[in-house]
């Protein structure tokens, strides 16, 4: 799943060498945390958070048979 965040985060993101992916795993939920560099945060989060909001669409939908709750978060 981290390879999934990746690949959504790398083109839209001018320091794609900062990005630091991390994942922690609760019984009924899992939780990604995203670094990247402070200039590209707002590019994550986007206009009025769209951005953010797609990116934790795709995952909590691919993540669905597990049966958790997914969150995205950007640090």
């Amino acid at each position: 799943m981290e390879k999934l965040i990746q690949t959504i985060i790398v083109p839209l993101v001018d320091y794609p060498e900062n990005i630091n992916i991390s994942k922690d795993e609760q019984d009924s939920s899992i939780t990604f945390s995203i670094d990247v560099h402070e200039e590209d945060v707002g590019r994550i989060i986007g206009k009025k958070g769209r951005m953010i909001k797609a990116i934790r669409t795709i995952v909590s939908g691919s993540m669905n048979e597990h049966g958790k709750k997914v969150f995205v978060e950007v640090n």
